[in-house]
C-alpha cells in the first residue's frame, strides 16, 4: 500500500467512502419509493401513513428494510475501500507530509463519528450531486443539506447510537462549539427540534480541508499570522529575563501542553518580539489578534471572532497573541472580556496563549487556576538605546558625517519599536531630501524623532514651532547661563541617571520642572522656543481654557491625560499663566475651597512623578504655592529690561527686509520709553504698517505714533505732549548752535 502524495488525495478518498454509504443508503430508500417516484416528497398516501406508524422507534423506513442484493456488494466495497484509507494513513504517518483531516481532528479532539459527520457535511462542497441525494433521502426537495436526523441514520445502526451520538451535535461538543459545523433551521418549519435541523461546514475548514491556508475572512481585518524571525538570543532583554523565559520554553517542550502569558509594559518595548522567539523555539506560528480594534463590537460579534481567532491559532498550528487586552479589564468592559475568556476556554488541549497589555493583571475567580505566567516590560535604558540606534542606523552612523546617536538616545526616550521606526523614517526623510545620496544626516534623525512622539498630545495641547535663537533673546548674562544650563540638564540626564547610577537613588522627581518668572513681555515664551529648538525637541503650550473645568474632578482628570500622552511624547510642555493651576491653597471655608486644594494636591502628585520637562511661566511669583517651589529644579527670573537691554532689544526686532531711516533715534526709544520686548516687538510691528501706509520706509514719526498707540493699549497714562515735538538730535544740536551764535 502506497501512501498519499497530498492531503488532498486522501479527503477524495475519504469521500468516496462516503459516497458508497450513501449510495448503500439510496438503494434501501428506493425500495419504498418505486411506485411513486414522481410525486415522492409531496404528499403522504394512506399506506405510506400506515408504514409510518408501524415502522421501529427512531428509523426511517429505508433503513428498517431488508438489503436487497446490489447494496450487499456496496457494503463489501464499502469495508474493503476504509480498509484501504487506514492502511494508506498508516503509511503516510512514517511520511513528513501531515494530513489534514487528521491534522483537524487531533486539534480538535474529533471522534471518528465527528469526522464522518465533517465528510458527509463536506461532500454538496465538493460536489453538488449530494444536494439532491441528501433531497431523496430526506424525502423533500428543498432539504439539500445535510439534517442532523439523516447524518445519524447515515452513521448508527440502531436507536441506541442514535442517541448516544446525537449528543456530538450538542453546543458544548466540538463540532459545534469550534464552529466546524454551524446548524441553521429550516426556514418553513417553526422552532424545529435538533433532528430537523440541517447542517453546512464552514467555509474556513472546507478552505483548510482542500489545502488553503488564508486567514478566516471575519477574522482577516484584525488578525494577522506571523512566521516567526526573532530568536531569543539576539534580543535586547536583561539577563535574567532571558534566563527564564529559557526555562519556559524547555519545560514546556519536555511537558507538552498550553502556557498561557502576560505580557505588560508600554508599546514598543519588545512584547511582540519576545512572543516571535518563544513561538519560534516552540515551531509555531504566531497570529496577532489587534484586540483594540474590537472594543466597540456587540458582545456576540465580539465573542464570535474571539471564537475565529482560537479556531484559526489551533489551525495554524500557532500561538494566538491579543493585543491590548489591559483595555477589557475596566467595567465598561467586563461582558467582552467574559466573551472573550469564554473563547480562550474553547480549546480542549490548551494551546500557547500571549495576552498584551499596559495596565498590571492577575487573574481571579474563573481564571485563578490558569498556568499564567506575568511579564514585566521596561522601557530600554540609556546604553540599551544607545545600542538600539546603532543596530537600526548602523550604516549611516561610519564616515565623517557619524551621527550622535548618544545624544539622540538621551533626549528621546524612545522603546525599540519607536527606535527602528524613527530609524526608517529618518531614511525615508533623507531620501526625499537627497534622492541620489540618501545620506541620513542629524537633522533628519531628529526630525524623524519628532514625528514618532506621541501624536495624541496636539489634540490636547498647542504645538508651538519655534522661530528664536539665542541671538534673538535679550536678558542679563547669568539669566542665560542658566538657560543653558537647563538644556545640559536634559542632554546629559540620561547619562547622570543611568551610568552614573543616580536613577537608583531617586523613587520620584526623576523630571525637569522648571519656573519662568517675571513680568508680561520679558522673553519667557521666546525663551521656551529657544530651548526646544536647542535641544530638537517639540514644545507644547498647554491651553487652560481646555483644562481647567468648573465640574469637579474634570480638571484633573484632563490633566492626567495631558501628563499621561507627554510621558511618551519626548516634549517639552509649556504652562503659561501657570500660577491659574499652581496657585496657593487657601484655608478651607467650603466645598469649593476643599476640591480646589485636592486639584493642587494632584498636581504636586502628578509633577513629582512625571518624568519629562515642564517649564511654568507666571507674571506673579507670590502666587505659586510654596509647595511647587521646592519642587523645582531651576527657577529663572525674567526682570523687566533696563535702557540698554531696550536698546539691544530696539536693534534685533527689525527683520533685515524692513526699510528703516537711517536716523532712527532708538536710543531715545530705549531712554525715554519703558516697555518690555513683547511691548517693543508690537511697536516695532505697528511703525512698519503705519510706514507701508505712508511712504514705505520707518521713521520716528512712525515709532513715536505706534509707541502711544501701545500705551493707550496697556492703559498707561500719557503725560501732555509725551509724543509731540520729538526733535532728533542733529537738529537739536543745530538749533543750540544757532542760538548761541545769536
Amino acid at each position: 500500500m502506497t501512501p498519499y502524495a497530498t492531503s488532498r488525495e486522501h479527503i477524495l478518498a475519504e469521500l468516496e467512502r462516503v459516497d458508497l454509504l450513501v449510495q448503500l443508503q439510496v438503494w434501501r430508500a428506493r425500495r419504498l419509493h418505486a411506485n411513486d417516484e414522481e410525486l415522492r416528497g409531496l404528499y403522504l398516501s394512506e399506506p405510506e401513513v400506515d408504514a409510518l406508524l408501524a415502522r421501529p422507534l427512531g428509523l426511517p423506513r429505508w433503513a428498517a428494510a431488508p438489503l436487497p442484493a446490489p447494496p450487499e456488494k456496496l457494503q463489501a466495497a464499502l469495508d474493503y475501500l476504509s480498509e484501504t484509507i487506514d492502511q494508506a494513513r498508516a503509511e503516510t504517518r512514517r511520511q513528513p507530509l501531515p494530513l489534514r483531516l487528521d491534522r483537524l481532528a487531533e486539534r480538535f479532539q474529533l471522534t471518528a463519528f465527528d469526522v464522518d459527520a465533517l465528510l458527509i457535511c463536506l461532500a454538496p462542497e465538493i460536489d453538488l450531486r449530494y444536494e439532491a441525494l441528501y433531497a431523496y433521502l430526506h424525502d423533500d426537495l428543498t432539504k439539500k443539506r445535510p439534517s442532523v436526523e439523516l447524518v445519524l441514520n447515515l452513521l448508527c445502526p440502531g436507536l441506541d447510537a442514535k442517541l448516544e451520538m446525537r449528543q456530538r451535535f450538542s453546543p458544548s461538543a466540538p463540532l459545534i462549539k469550534h464552529r466546524l459545523l454551524s446548524i441553521f433551521d429550516d426556514p418553513s418549519h417553526f422552532q424545529p427540534t435538533l433532528l430537523s435541523k440541517q447542517l453546512k461546514v464552514d467555509e474556513r475548514i472546507t478552505g483548510y480541508l482542500l489545502d488553503a491556508d488564508e486567514i478566516e475572512a471575519r477574522l482577516r481585518p484584525y488578525a494577522r499570522l506571523l512566521q516567526p524571525q526573532a530568536e531569543l538570543k539576539t534580543l535586547l532583554l536583561p539577563d535574567e529575563l532571558k534566563g527564564r523565559l529559557r526555562k519556559l520554553i524547555k519545560s514546556r517542550s519536555e511537558a507538552g501542553g498550553g502556557l498561557r502569558f502576560y505580557f505588560r509594559g508600554p508599546s514598543g518595548v519588545g512584547k511582540r518580539t519576545v512572543a516571535e522567539a518563544v513561538c519560534r523555539a516552540w515551531n509555531k506560528h504566531l497570529l496577532i489578534v489587534e484586540g483594540g480594534q474590537l472594543l466597540h463590537s456587540r458582545p456576540d460579534t465580539f465573542e464570535l471572532l474571539a471564537g475565529l481567532a482560537v479556531r484559526e491559532a489551533l489551525l495554524q498550528n500557532a500561538a494566538l497573541y491579543w493585543e491590548d487586552f489591559d483595555l477589557l479589564l475596566t467595567e465598561e468592559k467586563s461582558e467582552l472580556r467574559a466573551a472573550l475568556i469564554r473563547a480562550l476556554e474553547l480549546a480542549d488541549e490548551p494551546s500557547p496563549l500571549f495576552l498584551a497589555g499596559e495596565a498590571p493583571w492577575e487573574p481571579v475567580a474563573r481564571l485563578r487556576d490558569w498556568p499564567l505566567v506575568s511579564v514585566e516590560f521596561t522601557r530600554p535604558s540609556y546604553a540599551d538605546r544607545q545600542q538600539l540606534w546603532e543596530s537600526a542606523l548602523g550604516a549611516e552612523t561610519s564616515g565623517k558625517d557619524r551621527l550622535d546617536l548618544a545624544a539622540v538616545a538621551g533626549k528621546f526616550k524612545f522603546s525599540g519599536g519607536q527606535i527602528f521606526d524613527a530609524a526608517q523614517a529618518a531614511r525615508n526623510l533623507a531620501r526625499w531630501r537627497d534622492p541620489e545620496k540618501m545620506a541620513v544626516t542629524t537633522q533628519d534623525v531628529y526630525a524623524a524623532c519628532r514625528l514618532q512622539s506621541n501624536p495624541k498630545l496636539s489634540a490636547l495641547a498647542r504645538k508651538l514651532t519655534p522661530h528664536y535663537t539665542w541671538t534673538d533673546i535679550v536678558l542679563p548674562a547669568d539669566r542665560l547661563e542658566q538657560l543653558r544650563e537647563i538644556c545640559n540638564f536634559v542632554k546629559y540626564r540620561a547619562l547622570v541617571y543611568g551610568e552614573w547610577g543616580f536613577d537608583g537613588k531617586l523613587a520620584l522627581g526623576k523630571g525637569l520642572n522648571v519656573l519662568f518668572a517675571g513680568p508680561s513681555g520679558t522673553g519667557k515664551t521666546m525663551a521656551a522656543e529657544i530651548m526646544a529648538a536647542e535641544l530638537a525637541l517639540d514644545l507644547y503650550k498647554i491651553d487652560l481654557a481646555t483644562v481647567v473645568s468648573k465640574y469637579i474632578g474634570e480638571t484633573e482628570k484632563n490633566l492626567s491625560r495631558i501628563f499621561a500622552e507627554a510621558e511618551t511624547s519626548n516634549s517639552l510642555l509649556f504652562f503659561d499663566e501657570a500660577d491659574a493651576l499652581f496657585g496657593k491653597r487657601s484655608e478651607v471655608q467650603d466645598a469649593h475651597d476643599r476640591y480646589a486644594n485636592l486639584e493642587i494636591s494632584y498636581l504636586l502628585q502628578r509633577m513629582e512623578e512625571y518624568e519629562g520637562i515642564v517649564i511654568l511661566a507666571t507674571n506673579f511669583r507670590k502666587n505659586m504655592d510654596e509647595a511647587f517651589i521646592r519642587r523645582l529644579h531651576f527657577t529663572v527670573e525674567f526682570p523687566f529690561p533696563e535702557a540698554t537691554d531696550r536698546r539691544r532689544i530696539w536693534e534685533q526686532i527689525w527683520p533685515d527686509g524692513t526699510p528703516r531711516r537711517p536716523d532712527l533715534d532708538l536710543d531715545f526709544m530705549a531712554e525715554r520709553f519703558e516697555l518690555a520686548g513683547g511691548n517693543i516687538r508690537n511697536v516695532a510691528l505697528a511703525a512698519a504698517f503705519l510706514a507701508a501706509d505712508d511712504g514705505r520706509t520707518v521713521n520716528m514719526q512712525h515709532l513715536l505714533r505706534a509707541t502711544q498707540r501701545e500705551y493707550q493699549k496697556m492703559g498707561k497714562v500719557i503725560a501732555e505732549g509725551e509724543f509731540q515735538g520729538y526733535v532728533p538730535e542733529r537738529e537739536a544740536n543745530l538749533s543750540k548752535s544757532s542760538k548761541v551764535k545769536r
